[in-house]
């Protein structure tokens, strides 16, 4: 059911975020008992269910028909359909039969990718808690209209868009829909109209979770007209860019067709021009054509690239559309988003510095207690220190809402981030926090808001009351007279512990004070006064391990690597400098700074953006604009990310790489998902994409060159006055038995070294660039001259041409068996390329041989193709004469390495 637009205009025509919460409610026609399940039943009616319009999986007709719209298959259809209408039915049954091959051979890829995607995407249906009619209910969240009461609690996934009307210790991570890593404390107070989503703090939005507090709000929008199904529309309407992969093969597919139909019509003139008759020219000519064109490439290249995606979902890559396979391995730039993709998305404290100035670093990572605190040396604190570090921390975990408890080999943690970090440094420290906290003799708490900026507690300690006291350092430091000092409590330097605060700030850190002291009667905020500073913590979202040396390899492949971030400069500026991306601050561009340069079509715009490294405080169209930048730049660009507020960049993007664990409206507009959130698979992706690549050429190469010595041979054959070396169902014969059987087993072959030290190939490079086209060439111009030389003699020598034809069949299998080994390496020497790398060639290369051979004696197959045994020495004669093509290609290869000066990374693999 979905809402017409007059209605989503409803909904978005109030600025709600600026209309008191008794106004809200009045004008959705609600109160605070809830709507009556009827008033609910006619309004979803009216509004339609609170879901977003789900992309419809393509059905299994719709792909396999999809494996048609590819102009080599319609050449060869066409090819096919004018050898029907001149009677040749083995020459269509041949290539009907390869072009379903690789059609059910591409639809059954396709089809296992989507319901791979599908199943991933499939999450828990989310509950809503509603009033209606007074009594609290829990019901799906599509069926929430404009108007019910919804009640929050933390750990509770934001169901709608909801205007707050009570909140208490609300704080909610919008990272999925803003970027911004920390979680926004939230209330009830109407703010201005013109205040950004980001700053509606009155405002819940749906996607976003509350991570702690409680809070009670009215729906006020629902569906396609919530903030996210604002978002979800600009998906659907964006423009995705094209694979490389078919842009180069459309293009090659034009370039071949030409190049065929030429050489069969210079043929046919020739034919024509020595008597034959037009009928018969014209069968000859088509024949030729079908011969040449390499109809095994569309399956071998399907082949190819379903191994890659098999091989890229075993490293946690699931490919959603199969020529995306190897677009990983065109890429020229990363744009990260930072917060769940780079880092872990959750605060840590990294650092703790005490008043007197003494530094001390955290390790460890996440809402885990595992790790240590060690000095500036490395070593673990000792005496003073150590006893200072104690305190700070017992102080943290007293005045804490948190919950973070090791159990079963898990640590499981509730409550604010913030909270669980400071526990996590407790359980580091040697505390148990939870065990501390529930032996504090606690009489009265003060929890965290905004408006005052800490949290305290007050405790029983012997027979006096403390008062422990944890936030804001602008809220925290007015209240403290001393600080902890080395030997007790000195009276506090305001000037040192500012400029420890200013070094934390630069530094990216979210700096809160911790603090403890006598309580005075009675316990309220209004009597903290007096109190001892016992030191700053730094938090933050910190970097996922193994990202650096994924980053580093990516800048050895010569892949750039941005951040795209909705959070603050100074905290990307930390994690882009410590993950080698950004080298100094001028490497930082924030959003408003975008805004200074439009629009963004300006030369300067595109400038500041292939200037930056990273990108902070940036809203979604900004990163739209961002990745239209680079492309137009000429980079071709890979968005990664999780978040509905990615989803825009990620389809705008020449690839869009979604985390597994993100939203669904980013995983269903990417081409990609990386099912662990791991960078590194990312990475892992880009190196099998280069493999795919590397290997359709093989495969292209092999058949090509092939198609190429056919038409050699006859070409030569006619120039020189010889009869027709082949028969046309010889040549299909021939390509079936070789191309058909190898082409498909070289697109197993395995990666070759240095594929992650090259630099990407440029987006507009063909498939053919000018060493293949030099190895085609001369490759299929010494298989043509070798088969053509033996032509020759057989017949100079008295041979029978239907005898002749017979050993020059054998002749061309057999060349081909030995080319097929050049092709595995268009740069290394087949010899020191292992055969282990791919036995399937071996027992491809035995097969076709061994296929032909059988063909020789049987009766039937002697009859239609004109065939006959031969002897041992016949064969072991061709088998030397066939072993030429891999001599000449050797000292090809072997010229070309030793021409280049340094030597190339390949050469050096060779």
């Amino acid at each position: 059911m979905t809402p017409d637009p007059d209605i989503r205009t409803v909904q978005n025509a109030v600025a709600w975020h600026a209309t008191a919460g008794d106004d809200a409610v009045r004008k959705l026609d609600s109160s605070l008992e809830g709507l009556s399940g009827d008033e609910a039943a006619g309004r979803i009616r009216k509004y339609g269910k609170n879901s977003l319009p789900a992309r419809k999986p393509p059905t299994a007709l719709r792909i396999f028909l999809g494996q048609f719209i590819n102009p080599l298959i319609a050449i060869l259809l066409v090819a096919g359909i004018i050898s029907i209408l001149f009677g040749d039915l083995a020459d269509a049954s041949f290539i009907f039969i390869v072009v379903l091959v690789n059609a059910f051979i591409g639809t059954f890829q396709e089809w296992k990718a989507e319901q791979s995607a599908a199943a991933l995407q499939e999450m828990l249906k989310v509950y809503a808690r509603t009033r209606r009619a007074g009594r609290e209910e829990t019901i799906p969240s599509e069926d929430l209209v404009p108007g019910d009461i919804v009640i929050l609690e933390s750990g509770n996934r934001i169901p709608a868009d909801i205007r707050l009307l009570r909140a208490q210790n609300l704080a909610v991570d919008e990272s999925l829909l803003t970027g911004e890593s920390q979680a926004i404390v939230k209330s009830a107070e109407t703010v201005p109209t013109e205040l950004p989503v980001s700053d509606r703090t009155n405002m819940l939005y749906a996607g976003s979770t509350v991570m702690s507090g409680r809070g009670t709000g009215i729906v006020v929008a629902t569906g396609t007209a919530t903030e996210i199904g604002h978002i979800a529309e600009t998906v659907s309407t964006s423009e995705m860019g094209k694979p490389p992969l078919v842009i180069r093969m459309e293009e090659f597919s034009k370039r071949i067709s030409i190049a065929v139909l030429a050489a069969a019509g210079l043929l046919a003139v020739i034919i024509l021009g020595q008597g034959m008759p037009p009928v018969e020219v014209f069968f000859l000519a088509v024949a030729l054509a079908v011969a040449a064109i390499p109809e095994g490439l569309p399956v071998a290249m399907t082949v190819a690239l379903s191994i890659a995606t098999s091989k890229m979902a075993k490293r946690n890559v699931i490919v959603r559309f199969l020529a995306a396979v190897e677009s990983l391995g065109s890429c020229t730039l990363i744009a990260s988003d930072k917060t769940g993709t780079l880092t872990v998305n959750q605060q840590t404290a990294r650092v703790v510095t005490l008043p007197t100035g003494e530094g001390f670093t955290v390790s460890g990572a996440g809402y885990a207690g595992e790790g240590e605190v060690s000095d500036g040396e490395g070593a673990t604190p000792e005496g003073s220190d150590w006893k200072r570090l104690l305190a700070l921390a017992r102080t943290s975990a007293i005045s804490n809402e948190g919950s973070l408890v090791h159990e079963d080999g898990v640590w499981a943690h509730k409550g604010d981030a913030i909270d669980v970090a400071f526990l996590a440094l407790g359980y580091k420290l040697g505390l148990d926090p939870a065990a501390l906290r529930r032996s504090a003799d606690i009489v009265a708490e003060v929890p965290f808001e905004s408006e005052r900026r800490f949290a305290a507690a007050w405790h029983r300690e012997g027979d006096a009351v403390r008062v422990s006291v944890k936030g804001a350092v602008e809220a925290v430091l007015p209240l403290c007279t001393t600080m902890a000092g080395y030997e007790g409590s000195v009276p506090i330097d305001p000037d040192l512990v500012g400029k420890e605060l200013e070094e934390m700030t630069e530094q990216g850190y979210r700096t809160l004070a911790v603090a403890s002291g006598r309580a005075r009667e009675p316990f309220g905020e209004e009597n903290i006064s007096s109190l001892e500073l016992l030191g700053l913590v730094g938090f933050i979202d910190p970097i996922r391990p193994d990202v650096p040396e994924a980053i580093a390899r990516c800048h050895a492949a010569g892949v750039d690597v941005v951040m795209v971030t909705g959070d603050h400069p100074a905290t990307a500026y930390a994690i882009a400098h410590e993950l080698g991306i950004a080298e100094s601050r001028t490497d930082v561009v924030t959003g408003a700074d975008l805004e200074e340069v439009q629009p963004p079509t300006l030369p300067q715009y595109i400038d500041r953006v292939t200037h930056a490294r990273v990108f902070a405080r940036v809203t979604p169209l900004e990163k739209l604009r961002i990745v239209e930048a680079f492309r137009s730049s000429g980079a071709y660009v890979a968005v990664t990310g999780d978040g509905v507020n990615d989803a825009p960049a990620l389809r705008t993007a020449n690839l869009g790489v979604a985390m597994g664990s993100g939203t669904d409206v980013a995983k269903d507009t990417a081409s990609l998902i990386v099912t662990d959130d791991d960078f590194s698979s990312i990475v892992s992706g880009i190196e099998e994409g280069r493999y795919a690549y590397d290997n359709v050429r093989k495969v292209t190469y092999l058949l090509v060159s092939a198609g190429f010595a056919e038409v050699v041979l006859f070409l030569l054959a006619l120039l020189v006055g010889l009869p027709l070396p082949l028969l046309a169902v010889q040549l299909l014969w021939l390509n079936l038995v070789t191309n058909g059987i190898q082409g498909v087993a070289l697109a197993f072959e395995a990666g070759e070294p240095g594929a992650m030290s090259r630099p990407p190939r440029r987006p507009e490079e063909g498939i053919f660039n000018e060493l293949m086209i030099k190895e085609t060439i001369l490759s299929g111009m010494v298989i043509g001259v070798v088969a053509l030389g033996t032509w020759f003699w057989l017949l100079e020598n008295g041979w029978e041409v239907d005898a002749a034809r017979n050993l020059v069949v054998l002749l061309m299998v057999l060349l081909e068996n030995f080319h097929v080994f050049n092709c595995r390496s268009e740069t290394r020497s087949t010899f020191r390329t292992p055969l282990s790398n791919n036995y399937f060639l071996i027992i491809g290369v035995i097969a076709a041989q061994g296929v032909h051979i059988i063909s020789l004696y049987v009766p039937f197959l002697q009859e239609v193709l004109g065939f006959a045994p031969v002897s041992l020495v016949e064969w072991g004669t061709l088998l030397l004469l066939a072993s030429i093509v891999v001599v000449v290609m050797e000292i090809f290869k072997f010229t070309r390495r030793h021409r280049t000066s340094p030597p190339s990374a390949e050469a050096a693999a060779a």
